[in-house]
């Protein structure tokens, strides 16, 4: 009896403890539109740690269900049912909350165009419509003075580098527009590392469509990561901006500022930069956008075009960047315009060495260059874009942009070749100097209407392009050949060259749907291109003038150009398939015309272009794509015309007028997968490229080392190319770290002739990488990163001075908060490339930088950096290529070691009140 009454009491004990460590969840399931009760919708309650199922429930004919029997902990619910979207929703159990009402869960059907997928917790707010994800700005935590980049480092899914590069589910984003307008053209760093956090109200994350696209309805397959800063409504009013100078060892400095004006729809922004420091633009993608038109040639030389400025280590810089912007929209946001204006000025002083291998049938000559360069440019660059919605169904969109730009650049080149028996073949003194003048003008119109039908549009686009350029200049070269006897050769002359060209385009573009899944898309265009080429060489008179024309480097060409071009691409889309297939065909009519010979040169040929694709939606965060596209190359005016040029005495280019146009045929592969409760994404992508009566180098090197170069149709060989990269990433759920791993192979084989001999040429790389990184916003922030890989590059005419070898690359960067406001952060890279048969030397580097700075204010408005470059002073350009039958290593000055004292101020009054506003 005794041993009952205590078996009683423990058996209570044990059910009543039990009993209190039980949890239970209870809700309701019904339809969003009609309110309709759905009986036998299925719930799965999951561990949010692993994503293990931890009970499963279904709702009853009232609609309502309840789990009982949890434990407690952090969970999901996962509530399904057919024809509609998944709803997801984060929660927690324990002693605090033991018993979870989620009230009336309302599902939307899968057929509307704004599903939703909604995902709620604590500390994150994503919600997916149709095929953009919103980030709720206010679900996650924002210190003072954050920046839009601090904010977006927390999404899931999405990675900044420490120069401000994004990363979102694996792909690239190339936009970052500002209430879906461009800021200063795109530069994504531009918004994210000046616009302040507490000033958005959402993000959005999207595959922008082209504007035809965008328009029609009809996927055309252009598409552009992009992220749309959404402003909070109270902070659309007001100014900020920044300010950044700085100075340094060896005569080291910088200077930084940036203004924004909003008030209301209307937006005005002002910044300027001026340094050595190699901070030529505002941010990692800035080419383009608001430089000087200095672009670096794939053997290292410094030559200028209509572009911007793609400074790439290169030299020694010194900048001098500002620009304007003004968007506003008015008349209830009918018309809207976004202007800008920038002005650049870069200058680049440095050497170079560079060593090259050409092979050739019978040997190897090797090719020893130095070089000292110096360029300039200023160049001034006005764009606006106007858009107005003229009625319900028509928009008209006006683009302008006008450039102008003055260059000078001189180059000094010592050049000695040799056999590989070291006996000496040549050698080169030579001096280019040139002076030059470019102005160029766009204008484009682009009008579309939409007509009864649905999905029937008509729309028109014009445009017209105009540029002249004039250069100055003058060749100096002392040249040695060593042969039986040894051969004296020097030029002196004076060069003038003057060019021009006027393009026309115009198109028009049709749709019709035949039914509801089938469309098609029938386009007509007319192109019209002229140019003029007038090159003029003088050689010194006897009274030290430079007026004797030199006929044999001299020319004067014009090229009248015109194409009639007729599209038809049909568009089938059902359910998750979508099929777009079609050509374009081209009737151009080519005409080149010899000045000073009297001579013209017509063709008449059509061109292919053939276009196929197919897509697969799995779900709104994956999707697979198959894509293929044939074009015609028609061979470029200095590949056709048949003129002599002696800018480089020892490299002579000739013209080819019998060229024809090659032919090339592009596969292109994409899978893309995201899952954003455990941020785990993959990203695949792969191509193959073959072409057809590819235009080739046909090379003939005598005895004394000279090349001349002519361009050639190549008939009975057909040059590949393939690529192929997978990215995948996750979060570990144990200490919250993304990890990426990334595998990577692409390939080249291409031909030329070197000799009457046919040379075929493997390029091979393959490659893998390891990342890992974590970011606590305003406590830590670290990444590393391994890089192994191998190259394979190599010549059949002389396959056993390869340029095979072992890379490694790696780095590791981190952020740390201290107390009192201090912040310590540094990052350090390492390089390595193998040596090989044709360089007997590996290369290493290691380049390591710090800084150290400190915030004053509630606000952390201001702040004193102190920073270090290239601590171990171990920078040096460096690089390796192959083309062709040659094979090349340069090496370069760039910015070494310097310190570097600096003061930042961050300003702002938003919303009516000064500093941050709480």
């Amino acid at each position: 009896m005794k041993f009952s009454f205590f078996a009683f009491l423990f058996s209570f004990f044990f059910y009543t403890v039990n009993a209190q460590n039980l949890y239970s969840v209870k809700g309701l399931v019904s339809d969003t539109a009609s309110n309709e009760k759905l009986l036998n919708a299925s719930l799965s309650i999951m561990n949010s740690k692993d994503s293990t199922l931890a009970a499963f429930g279904r709702a009853k004919a009232d609609g309502s269900f309840s789990v009982d029997k949890l434990k407690a902990g952090k969970f999901f619910i996962l509530v399904t049912y057919p024809g509609y979207a998944d709803y997801v929703e984060c929660f927690n159990l324990d002693s605090l909350h033991r018993n979870k009402d989620f009230g009336d869960i309302k599902l939307i059907l899968k057929a509307n165009l704004l599903a939703e997928v909604l995902v709620k917790a604590k500390a994150v707010a994503v919600r997916i419509k149709g095929d953009t994800t919103e980030f709720n700005a206010g679900s996650f935590e924002i210190q003072p003075n954050s920046r839009v980049e601090d904010l977006i480092k927390q999404f899931p899914g999405i990675q900044v580098d420490k120069d401000g590069k994004i990363t979102a589910q694996g792909e690239v984003v190339k936009k970052v527009l500002v209430d879906g307008e461009e800021f200063f053209g795109d530069d994504p760093t531009l918004v994210t590392k000046n616009i302040r956090a507490d000033m958005v109200d959402k993000v959005q994350l999207y595959d922008k469509k082209s504007d035809q696209a965008t328009f029609t309805g009809i996927d055309d397959g252009e598409k552009t990561k992009t992220l749309n800063i959404k402003l909070k409504e109270d902070k659309k009013s007001g100014y900020f901006g920044k300010v950044d100078v700085g100075a340094g060892s060896d005569e080291f400095y910088k200077g930084q500022g940036m203004l924004n004006v909003f008030k209301g729809k209307r937006k005005f922004s002002a910044y300027a930069i001026a340094g050595n420091d190699g901070t030529v633009g505002l941010g990692w993608e800035d080419a383009g956008k608001y430089g000087a038109g200095v672009q670096v040639s794939d053997n290292g030389g410094v030559y200028f075009s209509g572009g911007g400025s793609d400074y790439n280590g290169q030299g020694i810089p010194v900048a001098r960047t500002g620009g304007l912007h003004y968007d506003a929209k008015w008349n209830l946001d009918k018309e809207t315009i976004n202007t800008n204006f920038k002005t650049s000025y870069l200058n680049v002083d440095g050497t170079s060495n560079t060593q090259t291998q050409n092979n050739l049938p019978t040997g190897v000559i090797n090719e020893v260059s130095d070089r000292d360069f110096n360029t300039s440019n200023n160049r001034q660059k006005l764009d606006a874009t106007y858009e107005i919605k003229l009625d319900t169904t028509s928009n008209l969109k006006i683009v302008v942009d006008g450039s102008l730009a003055d260059t000078e650049s001189s180059e000094q080149f010592k050049t000695t070749s040799s056999r590989g028996d070291g006996s000496l073949v040549n050698n080169s003194i030579r001096d280019n100097r040139n002076d030059g003048k470019e102005q160029s003008f766009f204008a484009s119109a682009f009008y579309n209407k939409k007509l009864k039908k649905t999905s029937r549009t008509l729309s028109l686009f014009v445009s017209q392009t105009l540029r002249d350029n004039k250069t100055t200049g003058s060749l100096n070269s002392a040249n040695k050949y060593f042969n039986s006897v040894v051969v004296l050769d020097s030029i002196d002359q004076y060069k003038l060259n003057k060019s021009n060209s006027a393009s026309l385009n115009t198109n028009i573009t049709y749709t019709e749907p035949f039914s509801k899944t089938f469309s098609v898309i029938l386009n007509y265009g007319y192109i019209l291109n002229n140019s003029s080429a007038d090159r003029r060489s003088f050689n010194q008179s006897a009274s030290g003038d430079y007026n004797v024309l030199d006929s044999l480097y001299s020319n004067n060409f014009e090229v009248d150009e015109s194409r009639n071009q007729v599209g038809m691409v049909f568009n089938y889309k059902k359910d998750k398939n979508t099929i777009n297939f079609g050509t374009k065909a081209s009737a151009v009519d080519f005409k080149q015309k010899d000045l000073y010979a009297d001579k013209t040169y017509s063709r008449n040929f059509i061109n292919w272009n053939p276009q196929a694709s197919y897509q697969y939606k799995f779900s709104q965060q994956k999707s697979f794509r198959l894509s293929y596209r044939g074009n015609s190359s028609q061979p470029s005016l200095n590949q056709l015309q048949p003129i002599l040029q002696n800018d480089d005495p020892l490299n002579i280019t000739v013209g080819n007028p019998d060229l024809k146009p090659s032919f090339r045929n592009g596969f292109d592969l994409q899978l893309n997968s995201y899952k954003i409760l455990s941020e785990q994404y993959i990203y695949l992508y792969g191509s193959y490229n073959f072409t057809l009566n590819e235009i080739v180098s046909n090379t003939q090197t005598d005895s004394a080392g000279k090349n001349l170069y002519q361009y050639i149709n190549l008939n009975n060989k057909q040059p590949s190319n393939f690529y192929m990269n997978l990215y995948y990433g996750w979060k570990i759920s144990l200490g919250g770290l993304k990890v990426g791993i990334d595998l990577g192979t692409n390939g080249n084989t291409y031909y030329n002739y070197a000799n009457t001999i046919l040379n075929k040429t493997t390029s091979y790389s393959y490659s893998g990488g390891l990342r890992i990184s974590k970011y606590k916003q305003k406590k830590y922030d670290f990444s590393v990163s391994a890089n192994p890989g191998y190259n394979v590059s190599e010549s059949s005419l002389q396959k056993d001075i390869n340029n095979n070898g072992l890379t490694f690359n790696s780095s590791g960067s981190f952020s740390v908060y201290l107390p009192l406001k201090f912040q310590i952060s540094s990052d350090i890279r390492y390089e390595y490339r193998e040596k090989t048969a044709s360089f007997d030397e590996d290369f290493k580097r290691t380049l390591w930088n710090a800084r150290v700075e400190k915030k004053f204010f509630k606000a952390e408005s201001f702040r004193l950096v102190a920073s270090a470059n290239d601590i171990l002073n171990q920078n040096k350009g460096f690089d390796r290529s192959a083309y062709n039958n040659r094979i090349t290593q340069n090496s370069y000055t760039t910015i070494k070691r310097y310190f570097m004292f600096s003061a930042v101020w961050d300003f702002n009054k938003m919303g009516g009140s000064a500093g941050l506003k709480k």
